[in-house]
Order: C-alpha cells, then sequence, then structure tokens
C-alpha cells in the first residue's frame, strides 16, 4: 500500500467526516481530543483537498517536534521529491538561534521564509505551513517592501545586464566569482548567474544584447543546467534584520480565513512571552546603536492570544484554551512498546485481528518488511501463522485507532531504531570556514584565500561599502597588502594546514605567485591522474575474488542497525557490496568525519566476506583504536555466527 492509498483509507473515517462538515459549516473553534502519535498529521493530510482554498498553518511547541510533522506531512501528501516550488507543504523557521546573536545566520532558513512571505503573497495554492513559536516571534517585512523589492524575469524580455547588476547591488546581493548561496550574483559576459531568496537552486540567466535569451537553473557545484524556465522572479534577503523598513507580525501576513492547527496555545504564549523578554535583555546589554529594538524585531505572547481569539482554529490538546470550541473526540491509543519481544509482537497481532482489527506496519525500508517476514514465519513453525499489510512510508509515531479498527504500527518503533526528521540542506562549502571557527581564530593566525593565497588573519572591521556598513574580515599579506573579505564570503577562506612549526610564506596581493602555484598544483594532479587511470587500467586487468550476493544473515545485520542509515551510508554501502561482487580487485576509499557511520560500512563489508567463509583482518594505527574497533565489532556481531578476535 502507499501513501496515497493509505491516506484514503482514513478520508472514509467517521471522525474526519464530522471534521469536514465543520469546516464546511464555519465553525470557528474546534477541539480534536483524542489523537495519538501521527494520526494529527493524517488528519490534516486528510481533510486538505476537502477543506476549500483555505490555507494551513500548524503551529507545534518545538521546532524538532515541528519537522517531525512536516515530514510526516511530505510523506503523506507525496511532497519530499517535488520542487520547492510545487511543494503543498512548507517550513517555516527561524533565522536564529538566540535574538541577538552574532552569528552568521543560515541561508538554508532564510531562503525557507521568504519562499513562505512570496507564496502567500502572490500564490493562489492551497498550502501548509509548519512552525513553532520562535519563528512565529520574528516579525517580516511588509507585503508592500516585499513586492516593491522583487524583480520579476521571462525569456525574450528586454532587459540591460548593466541595469540587472545596478539592480541586484541595489538588493544587497553580494558579487562573486562563483554562487555557492542565496545572496550572490556572478557576471561572465553576457551571462548573468543569480542565487535569489526564492529558489531552491541558483539561476543562469543568459543575454543577447539586452535580451533575455534564456533562463535556468543549474547545480552550483557542478554548473550543469537543471530545467529551463520561462519566467523568474528574484528575491532579496528580506530577513536581513539591519533592514530599517516597517515589519509586521507574520500572524497579520496569513489569509483571513487560514485554518489554525494549534498543540497547545498556553505553551505557544508563553514561548512566546519568554522569546520576547530575551530579546528585551539581550538588547539591554548591547552597544550596537545599529540594532533595531526588539519591538521592531518580534511580537510578545500578547499579541498572539489577542489574534487567534479570531481566528478559525482546530486544537488538538487534552483541553482546549477556547471554551466554546466544538470538540470532535477521536478513540485511539499509542502503539504499545514490544521492547524488540517479537513474540510479544506477534501475540498483539494475533489478538487484535481476531478481534476485528486490521493490522498495517508502516516502513519506507523494504529491508526491514522482509525482515519482519521472515522472523513471523520462523515463529510460525510453533506458533499460529501472523498477517500484516506492510505500508510503503515512514511516520514518526505509531497508533491504535478503535474507530476504524486499525493497527498502524512504525517499523523503527518495533525494531528501537532512531528515527530522525530532515529539513532543506544548508548551503556553502565543507571545507569552508565556519562562523565559530572564525571567531576561535586568534589575530595572526594564517588562513587560506581560494584566490589570494595565504594570508594572516588580523580580526574582523566594520566598514562601509555602497553606504552600508557591515562587518568584514581583515587580512593582512605580504608587504603589509590589506584584504576585507566580506563576512557572507566565508566559504572562500580555510584555516592554513601545512607543516607543523614552519610559518608558510605569504602572498602578495596581484603578484600572480597564488595563480601560478595553483596551475603548477593543477597540472601535477594531471600527472597523477595519468598514473592512476594506467594503475586503474591495470586492475581491471587482473582477476579477483567475486563474492556471494547478500544474503539472508546479511541483511538481518543491516536491518538490526538501531540507526537510520542516512543517504551518505546508503550509497557507501551500496558501492562497496558492489564492488565486493566484481571479479576485479576492489579500490575504494570512505571518506568522512568522525561520527558519520565509517565503521557500520565496514562491518558490513567484513561481515559479507566472512559469510563468504572468508577472514577478514581490520588493520588501525593505534592499540587505543584497535581495541575500540574490538569492542564495536564484538558488539554489533554479538548475535551472528562470527568469531571477533
Amino acid at each position: 500500500m502507499n501513501a496515497t492509498d493509505f491516506l484514503h483509507l482514513f478520508q472514509q473515517h467517521p471522525k474526519i467526516k464530522i471534521l469536514e462538515e465543520a469546516l464546511r459549516q464555519d465553525e470557528k473553534h474546534l477541539h480534536l481530543k483524542g489523537l495519538m502519535g501521527s494520526a494529527t498529521a493524517i488528519t490534516l493530510a486528510a481533510l486538505f483537498d476537502k477543506s476549500g482554498k483555505q490555507q494551513h498553518l500548524v503551529v507545534l511547541p518545538e521546532k524538532e517536534e515541528a519537522a517531525y510533522f512536516y515530514n510526516d506531512l511530505e510523506v503523506l501528501l507525496n511532497d519530499s521529491s517535488l520542487d520547492h516550488n510545487k511543494k503543498r507543504v512548507l517550513f517555516y523557521p527561524t533565522t536564529y538561534k538566540r535574538p541577538y546573536e552574532p552569528e552568521k545566520l543560515d541561508k538554508a532558513y532564510e531562503l525557507s521564509r521568504t519562499e513562505v512571505l512570496k507564496r502567500f503573497m502572490s500564490d493562489e495554492r492551497k498550502t501548509i505551513v509548519v512552525t513553532y513559536p520562535e519563528a512565529l516571534a520574528e516579525k517580516v517585512i511588509t507585503k508592500t517592501y516585499l513586492n516593491k523589492n522583487m524583480m520579476k524575469l521571462r525569456q525574450g524580455e528586454e532587459v540591460s545586464p548593466d541595469f540587472m547588476t545596478d539592480l541586484l547591488i541595489e538588493f544587497d546581493f553580494e558579487m562573486v566569482d562563483f554562487v555557492a548561496e542565496p545572496g550572490q550574483f556572478a557576471l561572465r559576459g553576457g551571462i548573468v548567474d543569480v542565487f535569489s531568496y526564492s529558489n531552491d537552486h541558483p539561476y543562469r540567466i543568459e543575454f543577447f544584447g539586452d535580451q533575455v535569451e534564456s533562463i535556468r537553473t543549474f547545480d552550483p557545484a557542478s554548473q550543469l543546467s537543471l530545467q529551463n524556465l520561462n519566467r523568474i522572479t528574484l528575491l532579496p534577503n528580506v530577513q536581513d534584520r539591519q533592514l530599517k523598513e516597517e515589519r509586521i507580525s507574520f500572524l497579520d501576513y496569513l489569509p483571513a480565513k487560514t485554518f489554525w492547527w494549534l498543540t497547545d496555545v498556553e505553551l505557544i504564549h508563553n514561548r512566546l512571552v519568554s522569546e520576547y523578554e530575551k530579546a528585551l535583555n539581550i538588547f539591554g546589554k548591547t552597544d550596537n546603536d545599529q540594532m533595531l529594538p526588539p519591538e521592531q524585531l518580534f511580537i510578545d505572547g500578547r499579541h498572539f492570544t489577542e489574534k487567534i481569539s479570531g481566528l478559525r482554529t482546530l486544537e488538538f490538546a487534552p483541553s482546549s484554551f477556547f471554551y466554546e470550541a466544538k470538540i470532535v473526540l477521536f478513540h485511539q491509543s499509542p502503539q504499545p512498546a514490544f521492547n524488540k519481544k517479537f513474540d510479544l509482537l506477534s501475540e498483539n497481532l494475533r489478538e487484535k485481528t481476531a478481534e476485528g482489527f486490521q493490522p498495517f506496519i508502516l516502513s519506507d525500508n523494504t529491508k526491514q518488511i522482509e525482515r519482519l517476514h521472515a522472523i513471523f514465519e520462523e515463529m510460525s513453525q510453533t506458533t499460529a501463522s501472523v498477517q500484516f499489510s506492510p505500508v510503503e512510508i515512514s511516520l514518526t509515531t505509531g497508533f491504535i485507532d478503535h474507530d476504524l479498527k486499525i493497527l498502524c504500527y512504525t517499523d523503527h518503533q518495533l525494531f528501537e531504531r532512531y528515527h530522525k526528521f530532515h529539513l532543506r540542506e544548508s548551503f556553502g562549502r565543507k571545507e569552508a570556514i565556519t562562523i565559530k571557527e572564525l571567531y576561535n581564530l586568534s589575530q595572526g593566525d594564517y588562513v587560506t584565500h581560494i584566490d589570494h593565497g595565504v594570508g594572516r588573519f588580523d580580526g574582523l572591521q566594520v566598514i562601509e561599502n555602497n553606504g552600508k556598513k557591515q562587518e568584514a574580515i581583515r587580512l593582512i599579506y605580504k608587504n603589509g597588502d590589506l584584504l576585507y573579505v566580506n563576512i557572507h564570503s566565508l566559504h572562500r577562506i580555510t584555516k592554513y594546514v601545512g607543516k607543523e612549526g614552519t610559518p608558510p610564506q605569504l602572498h602578495r596581493l596581484g603578484s600572480g605567485v597564488w595563480n601560478r602555484l595553483k596551475n603548477k598544483t593543477k597540472s601535477k594532479v594531471k600527472d597523477i591522474a595519468r598514473d592512476l587511470i594506467k594503475l586503474y587500467a591495470q586492475r581491471k586487468a587482473v582477476q579477483g575474488y567475486a563474492f556471494d550476493p547478500d544474503s539472508y544473515m546479511q541483511n538481518e545485520l543491516e536491518a538490526s542497525f538501531i540507526y537510520e542509515d542516512t543517504p551518505d551510508q546508503l550509497k557507501a554501502t551500496r558501492d562497496v557490496k558492489q564492488d565486493m561482487e566484481q571479479e576485479h580487485p576492489m579500490d575504494r576509499l570512505i571518506c568522512g568525519d568522525v561520527g558519520f557511520g565509517k565503521t557500520e560500512i565496514a562491518i558490513r563489508a567484513a561481515f559479507k566476506a566472512v559469510a563468504d567463509s572468508k577472514q577478514v583482518a581490520v588493520l588501525v594505527p593505534t592499540t587505543i583504536l584497535a581495541l575500540q574497533h574490538f569492542k564495536t565489532f564484538s558488539g554489533r556481531l554479538k548475535n551472528f555466527p562470527a568469531n571477533i578476535d
């Protein structure tokens, strides 16, 4: 069963039918009692297409809770694979960790917020927005300002590249060599690359004279085109807290007939009060006259409670904030905890099936379903067989619905695996210096700028650029040459890594030495590449040992991993096993930071070899690391037929 079929099942729910009618009758306040686990997200998803043209806003007390709810909706509405411009479910995060904290804001979060504002201002498509109190607390720019600062372009339009460049600078876009994150643009002849705050990928705009010849999105890492477009909208960073423009509450931004889904009004109110008091306290201790006061940046809790009193709300808390709310009572209970005792699970499924319940097990991992079938098949030799219907989705929390008489159990709860939410990934390059590292740099530390070479860090300095004050990194080069680097260009700087105890030679700005060194290095890399190609050709010609395809035990080992595999882990595991099943020698290096799951991949590969009657040697550089790996391998393989020495 897929997500669509599963959702259709719940659209027949008697209580959801009651909710449909209540929404049609313009019932102002509804109290949804008794919902358990992911059933609230299922209820919203089931009502979404049947609730007219109204928008939906979901407010949960914590960011993590909101993120899990958002992921559930993405899965249920088949939204996760869609382009962000076509999505029906959007996440509305905050742009800061603490009010007024001097850290770089997350570009991905800024983009997500701007995306929501743009959607509500100019798009009539039905949308669900999921958020939390800290995000609601931030005031937003007015619709008038946003509309005035949009630039709309279409293919064939007459626009001068120079005019466009001037406008982007006026919009406070940063001119760079290659765009990497929102708020940047690059100009090369008749091509303008722009990373707008209105899209997940940058745009490449080609001009023929003063005419827009083509528009397409592209991948900033590979520079490859992704999609041709006829028209686009360019937006600046309207989340910038230095903007002196008028701001309004996000609550005032929403259409009047929006449905508000609230889990605990009093708790949300208290969080808003706390955030506002925190902002007042921090602002009172700062001496930065460029900072706007809290009343211009944040709302307080009173504004929230006054506002929602006149709005249409659906509460899913144990008690309602509104005494006049109409109650819709669901009869549900949480998914039982079986503590990985599958005899208890088997007994529970048999008992519930006998009572007329239909069991569903939710998993987007086919190996987990195969593992359950194998476990129940083995048990059926001594007890009655167990039947269940697999659903090809993964939700946060399971439950039992006594009205529909169905069991909705999640595989990660059954196997006690961690289930992690996924949000839009941050932009920027992983090798770049981070804000935290920047503030940990000491004056005189050596850094490398990708365009200018090795210099010395000389602290941060506020400079004026195009009439605006901004913080910049001050770097000193040979002969006292100075370079100021915009704080938003950190991805172009890395901390210098070289021979310990030997200071590097500083480069002189504009001398060409650094470029010659880079070109020489590129030439050496090409020589190494030629040698590698020759070596790889020799490897291909040598006969190796081809391991058998995965056995049942291999699937059992991988399914017993208590964490959810990351996409990189899944790919690395698949590639390693594919290499092992080839008839030529394996040659693969798995790279990753500490704690990213490299050892688990090694364990799976080692067990695959052991299952084919081979011995495996694990080589590490130190005794401590050897002992650590011995314990890790022993723990993971203790229930499998493998000797660890």
